[in-house]
Formats: C-alpha cells, structure tokens, sequence
C-alpha cells in the first residue's frame, strides 16, 4: 500500500466548473425532459462526482483500496463515516474494500458495531474508548469506522487463515474463542478477529471476560493490567490458567494493585518492558499475602505483585513473598 503525503492544493477549478455545468444542463432538463432523460443526464454529474472525489487524495493512490487505507492512515483514531469511504474510493463497493484491508492486509480497522459491544460489555473500556476518541460512546454508529494502528499487521493474514479454521469447528463461542488465543500466546489479536469467531453475535465480549474472569485464564487489555498493548486488543499471556482461588480477584482490585507496585514484580523489580526470549519471567501475578483457602480477601492490601517466576517459587515454599504495602 502506498503511504501517501500531502503534496500541497491542487487546483480543483476544471472539475468544479465541468459539474456545476453538468447540474446546470440538468436542472433545465426538469421541466421539460420525460423521467429516463431526467436519469441519464444525472449519470455524468455521478461520474463527474467520483472522479472528483477520488482526486482529492493527492499522490499515486492508483485504486479505491489504496485511497481508503490512505485516508484512514491520515486520520487514525478517529470515527470515520462510511459515506467519506464513498466519497474518497470512488466505488460502491467500497465496504468490501474496507473488509479486504482488514483480513487480508492486515489493518486494525474496527466498525461502530463492535466498539458498541465492547463498550456494552466492558463499561472500563469503553470510558477508555471515550476519552480517547473525544466523543461520547453513544454516538458511535454501525457505519463508523476506526483506525487504531498506523502499522501493517504483517502477521494478521496468517491468523485469518488460522480463524476461519477454527471458526468451522463444532464447539461453543467461548471454545472458539479459547482456541485462538492459545494458537496467538503472547501475540495480541483484534476486536474483530473474536467477533468473526463469535460467528458475528455479539457475545464475543462476554465471553472474553467469562475466560478471564471465572475461567483463570490470563487474558489482558490495556485497561486490564497491559497498557501498552494497541487499543482494543486482548493478549493471552501464557497458555496457564490461574489457581481457583486467584480467578475471583475483581478487575479493579487487580488493576489498583499493579497501579500501586508499579505495574513491577515486588521481588525482584521486574515490568513487561524488560521482557526478554530468554528471559523465564513472562508476565506478573497477583499473589495472596494471606492465602485465600485460610480466609485471606481479594482486597488490595492482602495482595503484592509478582512475576510469574517468583509466584511460582513462593507457591513451592522456595521464597517467602514481600511483606504488605506500607504508606
């Protein structure tokens, strides 16, 4: 895909002259012409209109496709209205286009449909969603679309192969759902890709939470412990579910508590910016100070932070976890 730049104004008066010539004629032809010579000569303004609008991009972007990535690429992070992909694409079939980006080339573009079931479901993440695009979550519509990567997903053909895979299985959402993300460890995956799982319902969100929340497995977003993953994203950390007793820990606790240790490993310091291949610290824990089974609380002064080497070794009685949290 070209990355197109703006190459300064360009002269747009012959076009504008040629179209208001072209309503003029059509505008005489209203009281005297019967309704097909009406039609036809409304089809040049349409042309006249197309090509005008795929001219407003300058540069090299020789095809619809091109245009719309471009155009998404200048205003990522905004909501863009499916009619502004008309105008710049030229095409009716513009939307098939979008689509084509997406699963094919790899751009995180979202529709207002799925944002809409993610603020639904998730009322953190869609304060998240609201604060950074500037606008209300109520006024996103299913004909908006959202560009939240400036970055070619390399990768993402290869999953939408893997997806569609899995999607013809016989088994339940959350299964099909689960099954992606242990074939994409470690690797984010996008809203759209779980939707497509979810057969296109929207219960995608829920059972994203139903995995993390009751099933222990360590799903995160940047609201939810990894606030340097994209937006609307969901990683899965390892391939691990989490003890029993760990699962109930509430999503605010867990992020009060990463926010208070400094999203760090208490025993040894460690934050996901250090990871490392080679490195058997891949992710951080919560542990409980006083061990759920003898009555200790999910609150967030009977839990330290920890890497999952360390809570590991303080579960085997090889280390004693630091002590609670002072003022």
């Amino acid at each position: 895909m070209s990355d197109l730049s703006p190459t300064g104004p360009v002269d747009r008066s012959a076009e504008i002259g040629r179209l208001m010539a072209l309503l003029d004629a059509f505008a005489e032809r209203l009281a005297v012409a019967d309704l097909r010579d009406q039609v036809r000569s409304l089809i040049p303004v349409f042309h006249e209109l197309r090509s005008l609008g795929c001219g407003l991009l300058p540069g090299s972007a020789s095809s619809a496709k091109e245009r719309i990535i471009a155009y998404l690429r200048r205003y990522p992070m905004t909501l863009i209205d499916g009619d502004e992909l008309l105008v710049i694409s030229g095409i009716g079939e513009w939307a098939r286009r979008v689509r084509e980006l997406r699963v094919q080339h790899g751009w995180w573009i979202y529709t207002g449909v799925t944002l809409r079931e993610l603020a639904d479901e998730n009322p953190e993440a869609a304060a998240d969603l609201s604060e950074r695009l500037g606008v209300p979550i109520s006024r996103i519509r299913p004909d908006h679309y959202l560009l939240v990567r400036t970055e070619q997903d390399r990768d993402a053909a290869h999953r939408w192969n893997l997806l569609n895979g899995i999607r013809k299985q016989p088994m339940g959402v959350k299964a099909k759902i689960l099954a992606y993300l242990r074939a994409n460890v470690g690797t984010p995956v996008t809203l759209e890709e779980l939707r497509y799982l979810a057969g296109d319902r929207s219960e995608w969100a829920r059972r994203v939470r139903e995995l993390r929340t009751e099933d222990g497995w360590p799903i995160f977003t940047r609201m939810q412990g990894r606030p340097d993953l994209p937006v609307g994203s969901y990683v899965l950390d390892e391939d691990k579910q989490a003890p029993e007793h760990d699962r109930q820990i509430p999503d605010d606790v867990r992020v009060e508590v990463l926010e208070r240790d400094g999203f760090a490993c208490r025993q040894c310091g460690w934050t996901r910016e250090q990871l490392r291949s080679e490195d058997p610290r891949k992710f951080l824990e919560l542990h409980h100070l006083e061990h759920h089974k003898d009555g200790g609380a999910n609150t967030a002064d009977n839990l330290v932070t920890l890497c999952n080497v360390h809570h590991d070794q303080v579960h085997a009685g090889r280390l004693v976890a630091p002590g609670p949290v002072t003022a």
